[in-house]
């Protein structure tokens, strides 16, 4: 089963958190302790991130089966929160598992093809020499030459492990490189989730078009739509006021 942090709380239906790719659950640490307040709160490592296991097959069934494992073994059904790749994932449980999912929330996704890869972050973690690694410091040294941006670094060396002596990617850098297009794109469902949705998007993201609240309406009846001023892609990170408060406002 996938790696996850608890978070009790009281009370209320559970919360299980999916971050996006590249991510972890501890990403989610400061929105996962403000929400235990109310209810547990259970974020997850997906499958070939952070401290759960590796395997070949990325695709969007099989991250859907895993949150639904998670489920189960917390005792049914919870609410979903899904950021990205783990907002696609959430979307694909909630369709084919509607009983598990009392709630699902979708952060800055939409259920559609992207053209955009992300094949050169996967480039710049493998250029990395691992060998010559003993401080973060080092490894951003080196991930600068092919990334720019400080924050992108930074979020990217989050999965950079240093125990033992030895650096090593939490990442499953060759699953998520072969399995980057069913990554991008997403599955035809059959179906509907009839029950309470709610698709939070950051204003100064691209990643939700108006084109495609039709797509998502046809898969989520229930669906209603926030955006978050001058947020970005991740709207959690970049307005975690604001995303608070939406999601306080929303959840059963």
């Amino acid at each position: 089963m996938l790696n996850y942090v608890d978070y009790a709380g009281p009370g209320a239906v559970p919360l299980v958190i999916a971050h996006g790719l590249f991510g972890s659950a501890r990403n989610w640490n400061v929105i996962a302790k403000r929400l235990s307040a109310g209810r547990r709160v259970v974020a997850v490592d997906m499958r070939n991130h952070g401290g759960s296991f590796w395997d070949d097959d990325h695709s969007y069934a099989a991250l859907a089966a895993d949150l639904a494992e998670v489920i189960v073994a917390l005792g049914g059904q919870t609410v979903v929160l899904g950021h990205s790749m783990g907002g696609k994932a959430a979307m694909v449980l909630a369709v084919r598992r509607p009983e598990l999912v009392a709630g699902l929330v979708v952060a800055d996704i939409a259920p559609v093809a992207y053209s955009h890869t992300q094949m050169p972050m996967i480039d710049a973690m493998r250029a990395v020499d691992l060998s010559r690694i003993t401080r973060r410091a080092e490894a951003d040294a080196q991930l600068a030459a092919y990334i720019p941006e400080a924050p992108l670094r930074a979020f990217l060396l989050q999965s950079l492990d240093l125990t033992d002596g030895a650096a090593r990617w939490r990442l499953n850098l060759d699953a998520l490189a072969s399995g980057m297009d069913a990554t991008i794109g997403f599955p035809t469902l059959t179906g509907q989730y009839a029950g309470p949705a709610l698709f939070v998007t950051g204003g100064a993201s691209d990643y939700v078009q108006p084109s495609h609240h039709a797509p998502i309406s046809g898969l989520f009846p229930a669906a209603t739509f926030h955006s978050i001023p001058n947020a970005g892609h991740w709207v959690h990170a970049e307005a975690p006021g604001a995303f608070l408060a939406t999601l306080e406002d929303w959840l059963p």
